[in-house]
């Protein structure tokens, strides 16, 4: 981590990871409402829709994911801090519930090792970065 001047508050907590979502279910989906998961506290959002077919193989069939891009900011003392992407793959069962599937994303960042943390409301998913 190097040194660097010219350190400005509003374009450092601006920035992030970028939240993107998929889904490879036949009848669940998954849609991001806030692509920005910023160090400024702003949160992503992503709301799961539908009852899911699941997965009955090894395929990728029946799973819905997100990813939280790498991204770099500088702190206030001049480091830089490189902030690591996340990949979650969640199988599903066949008639989970978008509010289950939201609480199982919820509960794979709130026990990994990103600084993460999450909140599902329904089907809605709320991400905040937290270091």
């Amino acid at each position: 981590m190097g040194k660097k001047g010219n350190y400005n508050p509003e374009v450092e907590l601006a920035k992030g990871a970028k939240l993107e979502a998929a889904s490879y279910d036949k009848t669940q989906t998954i849609k991001v409402l806030v692509e920005r998961v910023t160090v400024g506290g702003e949160a992503g959002i992503a709301e799961v829709s539908g009852i899911a077919t699941g997965r009955n193989d090894a395929s990728i069939n029946g799973t819905i994911g997100i990813w939280l891009s790498i991204f770099r900011f500088m702190r206030p003392d001049g480091t830089i801090n490189h902030v690591a992407g996340w990949n979650i793959m969640l199988p599903l069962k066949a008639k989970q519930t978008a509010a289950a599937t939201a609480k199982a994303f919820a509960n794979v960042i709130n026990t990994g090792p990103r600084p993460y943390k999450a909140t599902a409301t329904g089907a809605k998913l709320k991400i905040v970065y937290t270091e």
